[in-house]
């Protein structure tokens, strides 16, 4: 899809960024102005709620893509913080070096619609598993993909992700687990 010459020009405009334990890669009301790819380590994305809790809606692990896309793609003020749970390093591109890429290139707009529909489909397979699978089958999902990462993730936030209590989630570990 994308030629040598294609991926060399990316990798001039990718900048190697770290990001420490807790940091921030975007807070509340900042406009998004980069999308990055994560090298290693571990996101939690989240909101607060009209009763002022947080909500953890995601979690984004080592090689797959980051950005708070709905501020990257309308240039408006986000609605989530998207924070750092463990040391995290990132290849980041500004927005409008990607911008830049695909105005110069059928081949990076070809990419980057495909980017976009990978997103699409990640945000449909999650509010298919809210809302028709039960917790115990979100939970097992996470298990397979992810079971390095529940080590990492307090229960409180997994809990919230799961959408259930942490009482709940604390049942269905047990249950599991005999």
């Amino acid at each position: 899809m994308l030629s040598e010459g294609d991926i060399e020009s990316f990798m001039t405009k990718v900048t190697y960024k770290k990001l420490a334990r807790g940091e921030f890669f975007i807070k509340e009301g900042a406009i998004a102005k980069e999308v990055a790819f994560v090298v290693s380590g571990l996101f939690r994305s989240f909101y607060y709620s009209s009763n002022d809790e947080e909500v953890t809606y995601c979690f984004t692990f080592e090689n797959t893509l980051l950005a708070a896309y709905s501020s990257y793609i309308s240039q408006e003020p986000t609605a989530e913080n998207i924070q750092a749970m463990t040391e995290v390093e990132l290849l980041s591109i500004p927005r409008e070096e990607l911008v830049q890429l695909e105005t110069s290139s059928s081949s990076w707009m070809a990419f980057s619609k495909f980017l976009a529909e990978q997103e699409y489909i990640k945000m449909e397979k999650r509010v298919f598993l809210l809302q028709k699978e039960a917790a115990e089958r979100r939970y097992e999902d996470l298990m397979k993909h992810h079971p390095e990462y529940l080590q990492l993730i307090p229960l409180n936030q997994l809990a919230s992700y799961l959408g259930i209590t942490q009482r709940h989630l604390s049942r269905i570990r047990k249950a599991l687990s005999n």
